[in-house]
């Protein structure tokens, strides 16, 4: 499906975590873009990303409609893109 570019910030209104080994890890639950709330399954990828001494996280998360790619740097949060999952 296409994929469509946003970046627009938004606020991440809660957020889930998830035991990896002896830490957690954390992901957005739900979005808040333009005055609507999106919230995500508990079922999402984090990916780590290091610029120079700066560490950004990527997550792509879904709705069971939607794949949102959001990107997490220094505590700003941006949606970066949207594709649709084809799912009525």
């Amino acid at each position: 499906m296409d994929m469509q570019t946003i970046n627009k910030e938004v606020q991440v209104n809660a957020f889930y975590f998830v035991r990896h080994t002896k830490n957690f890890k954390m992901f957005p639950k739900e979005v808040e873009v333009d005055g609507e709330r999106r919230t995500f399954h508990e079922s999402g990828l984090q990916y780590l990303i290091r610029k120079g001494q700066q560490l950004v996280e990527l997550f792509d998360m879904s709705d069971g409609r939607n794949t949102y790619r959001l990107r997490c740097e220094n505590g700003h949060w941006t949606l970066v893109s949207q594709r649709s999952l084809g799912v009525a």
